[in-house]
């Protein structure tokens, strides 16, 4: 696969189309050639398929694939089985949920433990990972030590949106590499710059991302819009920027794609960029077709909601977690559906930046020194719905 390059397929059986996929692109002579570069030329055939991949999806909080917010199980195990056709046996499934969740929730209720259990391939919860601080060009960062243990590197990552970033797809999904305390202190340094930087320190070799129903207003799900997409990629700044193109963002609305750019990650230049697309043909046992697409033709440019925007005026926010933030924007537009949040005067604090500080109405144990506290880390989106409510209806009496 060559940079500049970004392959898509679409239909509905998951497996076959990753599978399909990593044939057009590759992927195969991607591993060989790290795993030569890594051993030395001259390795023997079985040191170069004992070469250790890992794939890191996106499960982000225990919510099935279909809500859009986590990476279909399917595709992973298309990865999987593409891997050990090819005689790549060391293979490893690494992940950590968002802070709030438990990881190992997520891998039991998303289907990954199955996944695990039929393949034969472990299953490595970062949120149990002791970490080690590493140079991300100047900004050292705590890192898991699984990331030290993986030579090639699948992401997985889910197009979808973000409350806080607008979208979230290959760059952004390297946090799930670190370990909660790293995921908070992120949100104090504003998010983006620490993003870019992440994607100095964890080198993404191959990107499979997931475009089958992800929701773009946020990023755990629970608006799905299918699309039924599946695509690959192997430089993730011109992912996301492809991304932001397909939601209708530009790349300067989404600051970490610029800054990883200037890092030297990847290059955003879509002039530049080859979209590929893996059609299958008419009937049974039909062999797959590559048909290149220029970069404007792409049938799935999406009509973004932007409920976030829409409610977001609601909000004083300083340095909140994402689950926290998004849990709050979940309950706002249910408040704002009902015709409830126009009625509520007072402005809603919420994140890291509120400790120890005073209010009126606040989210989260960050804000517990507010008169009113909607206690929480996070509280879930209906406590937080259920506290505003309640707030709206006792001011408005």
């Amino acid at each position: 696969m060559k940079k500049n390059q970004i392959w898509k397929v679409y239909g509905t059986d998951y497996k076959e189309m990753t599978k399909a996929l990593l044939d057009a692109a590759d992927l195969k002579d991607c591993i060989y050639e790290k795993a030569r570069r890594k051993f030395g030329s001259s390795a023997e055939e079985e040191t170069v398929r004992g070469i250790a991949v890992g794939i890191k999806p996106n499960l982000v909080t225990a919510s099935p694939a279909q809500f859009g917010g986590t990476t279909h199980p399917e595709i992973v195990a298309g990865i999987v089985e593409y891997l050990q056709e090819n005689h790549f046996s060391n293979l490893l499934i690494a992940e950590g949920s968002w802070v709030g969740d438990r990881t190992e929730e997520a891998f039991r209720y998303c289907g990954y433990n199955e996944l695990s259990v039929k393949y034969h391939v472990p299953l490595v919860d970062t949120q149990k990972e002791s970490s080690h601080s590493v140079n991300c060009s100047g900004l050292k960062l705590q890192i898991t030590d699984a990331a030290d243990r993986i030579d090639f590197l699948i992401n997985v990552p889910v197009m979808k949106g973000h409350c806080q970033t607008k979208v979230t797809c290959a760059l952004k999904n390297m946090k799930g590499l670190l370990p909660n305390a790293e995921k908070s202190r992120f949100h104090r340094m504003g998010l983006m710059k620490p993003i870019a930087h992440l994607n100095t320190g964890i080198h993404q070799d191959f990107i499979v991302v997931d475009h089958i129903c992800g929701d773009l207003d946020f990023e755990e799900g629970g608006n799905p819009v299918i699309r039924n997409c599946i695509m690959a990629a192997a430089d993730p700044v011109l992912t996301d920027s492809y991304v932001c193109r397909l939601m209708q963002y530009s790349t300067d609305e989404v600051p970490y794609i610029g800054m990883a750019e200037d890092l030297g990650v990847g290059s955003s230049d879509l002039e530049k960029a080859e979209i590929l697309l893996l059609e299958k043909g008419e009937g049974p046992g039909a062999a797959y077709k590559i048909r290149s697409l220029g970069i404007y033709e792409d049938e799935d440019k999406e009509e973004v909601r932007k409920k976030v925007l829409d409610v977001s005026y609601a909000v004083d926010e300083v340095d909140s977690c994402s689950a926290c933030y998004g849990n709050l924007i979940g309950a706002l537009v249910r408040l704002e559906e009902e015709g409830l949040l126009k009625k509520l005067d007072t402005q809603i604090g919420i994140g890291q930046g509120f400790r120890g500080k005073g209010g009126v109405l606040g989210i989260g144990e960050c804000t517990s020194q507010f008169t009113h506290c909607i206690r929480g880390c996070p509280p879930d989106e209906d406590s937080i719905y259920d506290g505003l409510r309640a707030f709206i209806m006792e001011e408005n009496r």
